[in-house]
This record gives C-alpha cells, sequence and structure tokens, in this order.
C-alpha cells in the first residue's frame, strides 16, 4: 500500500495530503451513517503520530464542522507528527479544536473518562506499518476501549494487528467497523487479525484505478459483482442436456448423506442432470433420499466401500458426464488411492476433489501434476496439513501464500476452505472470499460447496470461475440462513434450501 500511495503521489501528482483528506472523509461518511444526530453525539478519536493518526485529525475536523462534539487524543508529542498529520494538527489548532495529550496514567483517566460518555470512539493509532507489540501504556488503552460496550471503528487496520501478516503480539483494538483504505490489507483476512476486524468497509480515496488493478498489488477480492459476470441467462431453447451432467463418485455405509447433500446441491445450482455413483448397497438409500438424482451401484468391499471391480463402470460413466466429484462420504480405505489415480489418469473432463478424495492423496499428491484436464481441489486446514506435511498453525498463519505456492506447484484450482476462504489458481492468482459465518462450521457444509462449484462447471463455467462463485454463493447462503434461523441452528441441509435464494440474488 506504501508503494502504491507513492506511485499516487509521483506519477499521477495526487498529493498524500488529499489521499488523508479522502481517507478522514470516508470514516466520516461511515460516522455519520451510523448514529441518529451527529449534533447530539459525542465520539472519541485517539490519533497516533503517522499518517493514520493524521487520517483521524482529519475525521475530528468534519465531525466537529458537522455539529458532533469530538474527544481528540494524541499518542506521543505534536512535534513528533509525521508531516502530513502534523499539517492537520495544526488545522484543528487554528480551528480552536481541543487535541488532548494520552502519554501518562493521568492522560489515561481523562480518557476513560470521555469514554463512558461516548457514543463511538474511533482508533486511528497505528496503520500498516505497525509491527511487533504495544507498549504496556498502549496496551493499557487498547484493553480500556476494548472493555467499554460502545461502537469502536478501526481506521484502516485495528491497531495492534500486523498488515502483512494478520498476526497479533499481545492486545490489538477489537473493532465494530474498519474502514480499510483503497485496498484490503492481507493482514484484515488472515488469522488472528480477521477476528479484530469486525465489518469491513473498503474506502475509496481515489487512488487511480490503473494503479489498483496493477497486478502487482492485485489480490481479487469476491464479490456479487464478479459473480455476476460468471452466469449467463437461460435460452428459451435449451434443455437439461444443456446445463451439463455431474458424477459424484463416493459413499460408505454412514456417509451417505455426503453424497446426497453434494448431489442435491448440484442440482440446485442448475445442473441439468446428476448421477451419484455408489456403493451398490447405498443405491436404496440415494433414490429414497433424492428423486431427481439418477443412481449407480458400483462393486463394493466387504466394508461397502467402492471397490477395485467398479473401475470400468467408473470409466464409462466419465465418458458421460460434464464433471466428476470425488470423495464425498467416500471414507478412508487401501483402495482409495487407486480409485482417485484411475479417475485422474481417465478422466477427460474437469475432476473436483474433496473430504476423503483428498485423503486419499495424502503422501501422493505428485500424481495432481500434469493432469490433462482441470483438477479442483477443495481442503480445509486439516486436509490440507495432510496433504503438505505442514501444520494447520503454519497453515493458517500464511493462508494465501500457501494456497499460491501449492496451486501453482500442483496445477491445480486450489480452494482452501476457512474464514476468508482462498481460491487460488495454477497461474498464482488469488481470490479471497469475505461472506459466510461461523455458522457454517457444521457437517456437511463442505460437500454442499463441492455440488455448488460442480453444479456451475457442468453449466459451462471455467472450473477456476466456478471455483470462486460456488464459494461466494455458499457463503451468501450461510449468510441468508444465519439472518432468519441465527448461525447456531444453521445445518448444512439449510444451504441447500436457501441457494434458490442466493441464485435469485445474483441475477
Amino acid at each position: 500500500m506504501r508503494d502504491i500511495d507513492r506511485r499516487a503521489s509521483g506519477e499521477y501528482l495526487i498529493s498524500s495530503l488529499v489521499l488523508m483528506e479522502n481517507a478522514g472523509l470516508r470514516v466520516f461518511e461511515l460516522v455519520r451513517g451510523l448514529v441518529a444526530n451527529l449534533a447530539s453525539s459525542r465520539i472519541v478519536i485517539l490519533a497516533g503520530k503517522g499518517n493514520n493518526g493524521g487520517d483521524g485529525l482529519v475525521l475530528a475536523r468534519h465531525l466537529h464542522n458537522a455539529g458532533a462534539r469530538v474527544d481528540c487524543f494524541l499518542l506521543g508529542e505534536s512535534a513528533a507528527l509525521a508531516p502530513d498529520a502534523a499539517a492537520n494538527y495544526a488545522i484543528l489548532d487554528r480551528m480552536g479544536i481541543k487535541i488532548s495529550p494520552l502519554q501518562n496514567e493521568a492522560d489515561g483517566m481523562v480518557l476513560a473518562m470521555a469514554l463512558a460518555r461516548a457514543d463511538i470512539v474511533v482508533d486511528a493509532i497505528y496503520g500498516t506499518g505497525f509491527r511487533g507489540q504495544l507498549s504496556e501504556f498502549e496496551t493499557w488503552i487498547v484493553e480500556t476501549i476494548n472493555k467499554c460496550r460502545i461502537t469502536t471503528i478501526a481506521v484502516d487496520i485495528p491497531s495492534g494487528v500486523e498488515a502483512d501478516t494478520g498476526r497479533v503480539h499481545g492486545q490489538a483494538i477489537r473493532a465494530d467497523y474498519t474502514v480499510t483504505l483503497a485496498l484490503p490489507k492481507v493482514g484484515l483476512l488472515l488469522a488472528p487479525g480477521t477476528d479484530y476486524v469486525g465489518q469491513l468497509v473498503i474506502g475509496d480515496i481515489s487512488i487511480p484505478r490503473a494503479l489498483l488493478e496493477d497486478r502487482r498489488y492485485k489480490t481479487n477480492l469476491i464479490d456479487s459483482t464478479l459473480v455476476k459476470k460468471y452466469s449467463k441467462p437461460r435460452r428459451a431453447d435449451s434443455h437439461k442436456g444443456t446445463y451439463g451432467h455431474v458424477l459424484v463418485l463416493g459413499g460408505s455405509t454412514g456417509m451417505s448423506g455426503a453424497v446426497i447433500m453434494t448431489a442435491a446441491a448440484a442440482l440446485r445450482s442448475g445442473a441439468g442432470l446428476v448421477t451419484a455413483a455408489v456403493p451398490e448397497s447405498l443405491v436404496p438409500v440415494i433414490e429414497s433420499s433424492i428423486m431427481e438424482v439418477m443412481s449407480r451401484p458400483l462393486p463394493e468391499t466387504s466394508e461397502a466401500t467402492i471397490s477395485l471391480d467398479a473401475l470400468p463402470a467408473i470409466q464409462n460413466l466419465l465418458g458421460t458426464v460434464s464433471v466428476c466429484a470425488i470423495g464425498p462420504g467416500m471414507a478412508r480405505y487401501t483402495e482409495a488411492n487407486a480409485i482417485l489415480r484411475y479417475v485422474l489418469e481417465n478422466s477427460g473432463v474437469p475432476v473436483l476433489i474433496d473430504a476423503d478424495g483428498l485423503n486419499a492423496l495424502e503422501d501422493d499428491a505428485a500424481i495432481l501434476q500434469n493432469r490433462q484436464v482441470p483438477v479442483v481441489l477443495t481442503p480445509h486446514p486439516g486436509e490440507m496439513a495432510r496433504l503438505t506435511g505442514l501444520t494447520v498453525d503454519e497453515i493458517q498463519h500464511d493462508r494465501w501464500g500457501i494456497a499460491r505456492k501449492y496451486a501453482v506447484q500442483w496445477g491445480v484450482i486450489l480452494v482452501l476452505k476457512g474464514h476468508n476462504t482462498v481460491i487460488a489458481s495454477p497461474a498464482g492468482e488469488l481470490f479471497i472470499n469475505i461472506n459466510g459465518n461461523p455458522g457454517m462450521a457444521t457437517a456437511g457444509s463442505g460437500d454442499v460447496l463441492a455440488g455448488i462449484i460442480t453444479g456451475f462447471i457442468a453449466q459451462g463455467m471455467k472450473p477456476q470461475d466456478a471455483a470462486v462463485a460456488g464459494v461466494y454463493t455458499h457463503g451468501l447462503c450461510g449468510d441468508l440462513v444465519a439472518s432468519l434461523k441465527g448461525q447456531q441452528a444453521l445445518v448444512a441441509g439449510d444451504l441447500i434450501e436457501y441457494l434458490p435464494q442466493a441464485l435469485q440474488n445474483l441475477e
């Protein structure tokens, strides 16, 4: 972001003061929308010595002009302010707006009294340049703010969160809203930083579009506008074959529900035909659960898993479908790796590998390389740990980097599930999803995602586009359910139930 700011000033002659002014205005707009009457509101602003603090000083001016009562505190000496922040400090001084020092325990008591009567507190202490740990006094300030039951807004990034990594060493501001400027910062989307963000608002500070779209800086944030570009209206003269045929390959005793949910989600997402190929003893379960799905019995082992004797039938099926999802409910057993390898070597259509299909890849991920058809992997962090030999903590601390590295290394579209799911392409392009909610952390949620993605592929979306659109649609379903039923009671079947509404919202 610093490089973008520098180029905006150097190449486009947009002064840093203009960018700071725009930043303060974006936060002002949020504050104005949160309170019923600015003139009767009291706002506390904590400003640091850098440009983040300068944004806060701009905000103080606009709030004062709008009639709000502003309690502005400066951490440190005014003589140590960065040049642009100092310029805005001087403006406030000329306007007679009081800026209280915040340097010691006595100043802290003044802050505590201001917070006790405030409606909103704004954190403009540290921005993207912060690294390491807050000082003891800064930690006390942050703890005091976090204990207050008032709306907290962070400017660009909550103080205490590292912008490049999301790491928090000690304490950090727990914001209700974070107004991130120009582009989302990596640390806002990575754990544990993401837990401190609250609702993320992207503030336009008039950075030239050419800079924002420069591939050196670009990581794609998925939104409805992007997803709508991938969808095409249905033709009047179409038929079920127009919208493709999904093969779901999996199932075992006790886990037939995974196949059912994947198949149902593929249908609900618009696929014309869906076939569930399962161990023969499970066919009655499939047929009694979902009438619209075709079933194909496969030879099974004594444990009611798919047998190697099923390979000829699988090959025949692969020749009749548009996309194959392998792994839902498949179970972990010896023959699974050979079946997966066979599918990868013989499929002429895109393959999505999920759940036990991913477990079958453990210690054998090299077979993904040099495939002739697109492959989509949908691991959660635990499955990704088994595939890579890394720990879950290592993956969670570098989700973007890990996803990109292995998508490129294996030549796959990698969907690393979890909070702010990451989609990485074989070329190393990243897409970050920020919808969805913790209620979706429930059994079967991943099976539904596999069905949505394969359903989109069947209809003609490119696999990478389908992964991006599928993840966003899946998250949108979760948010629709949570808004009506709450997060705690959400189950995977609810996601399928609300797929029609989600898709309608994206038309």
